[in-house]
């Protein structure tokens, strides 16, 4: 496994005073980590630098084609003084998952988990300890190959940055108002619905737009095909509870696999709950959608720590 070095910056940020009007993606800290990759030498030089800009060749391919990937996770701080990361292995797998499909060279998957753990260790004083806070950590890998032609770049970055947030959402953890979109499409099976990758976020803003200025806080996406069956909401999936059976849409390509979508499946399994993921899930077709939805005890929102994280 290769060495990171670290170089601490010489001059230290003012950490925000008030840590319950953090908001989400406004601070970030001292450090950040880099690595990059040229082929034929592969993944190379890790380092912990101080937070500062990238500097980027405008020809950068990442600027023109969109090769980019990243994913989302925190650390907490507990009661007695320890720091958790939840699952950051699957957050690398997943990430892996995006390189393969964007055809961005393969991390080691445990020594980016080891960087995450050495870039956290270092910058451990921002992660704040109020009720609902936590440290965001966003690992990401883009082209830098100066390029203007369509390929597969020679030449990447792997980063990560640490920014001390609180709730995503102004509604905190109480529920949120979900605008069901049956205009726009966000992904369809044999895409790129599936990675974490900024072009899948892009095609999602005008309808968040638009959600918006009518009083909505996230949209629910409805398969790209027919525009009838539940997919997933814009930064989270989707679980219902009807009768006595928890139900969600299956992963077929088109729906990011969220860790905590994948650690709620394991964890009511355990307890005992019965829980089906579905292909083409509850048609809310007009006709449809009162004779299922009215069944629906509960609505379930899974993956604000991951876009929070998803």
């Amino acid at each position: 496994m290769q060495e990171i070095t670290i170089e601490r910056t010489q001059h230290p940020k003012q950490k925000p005073t008030d840590q319950t009007r953090l908001g989400f993606g406004n601070y970030y800290t001292d450090h950040m980590f880099l690595m990059n990759y040229d082929e034929g030498k592969g993944w190379h030089d890790p380092r912990i630098v101080p937070y500062g800009p990238i500097e980027l060749d405008p020809a950068a391919m990442c600027l023109h084609y969109g090769q980019e990937v990243f994913e989302g996770l925190k650390a907490y701080r507990t009661e007695d003084g320890r720091i958790l990361l939840f699952r950051p292995d699957r957050n690398m797998a997943r990430l892996n998952s995006s390189n393969e499909r964007l055809c961005i060279p393969a991390i080691d998957e445990a020594f980016a988990v080891e960087a995450i753990k050495k870039l956290v260790s270092v910058d451990q004083d921002w992660i704040p300890t109020a009720e609902g806070t936590s440290l965001y950590i966003r690992p990401f890998i883009f082209a830098t190959e100066a390029q203007v032609g369509v390929h597969p770049a020679q030449e990447l970055l792997f980063a990560i940055i640490l920014s001390p947030v609180g709730a995503y959402y102004p509604e905190g953890l109480n529920p949120v108002k979900i605008y069901v979109e049956d205009k726009y499409v966000r992904a369809v099976r044999g895409g790129m619905g599936y990675t974490k990758t900024g072009g899948n976020y892009a095609a999602s803003l005008k309808a968040q737009d638009e959600a918006e200025k009518v009083g909505y806080t996230q949209v629910l996406w409805l398969d790209g095909v027919e525009r009838k069956y539940i997919e997933e909401v814009g930064t989270m999936n989707v679980f219902f509870v009807i009768d006595d059976e928890i139900v969600t849409p299956e992963l077929q390509g088109s729906i990011l696999p969220g860790v905590t979508r994948m650690s709620c499946i394991e964890l009511l399994k355990k307890q005992g709950y019965k829980v089906s993921e579905i292909a083409d899930f509850l048609n809310i077709s007009p006709g449809n959608v009162k004779v299922r939805l009215h069944r629906a005890r509960k609505i379930i929102l899974t993956g604000l720590e991951e876009n929070g994280n998803e």
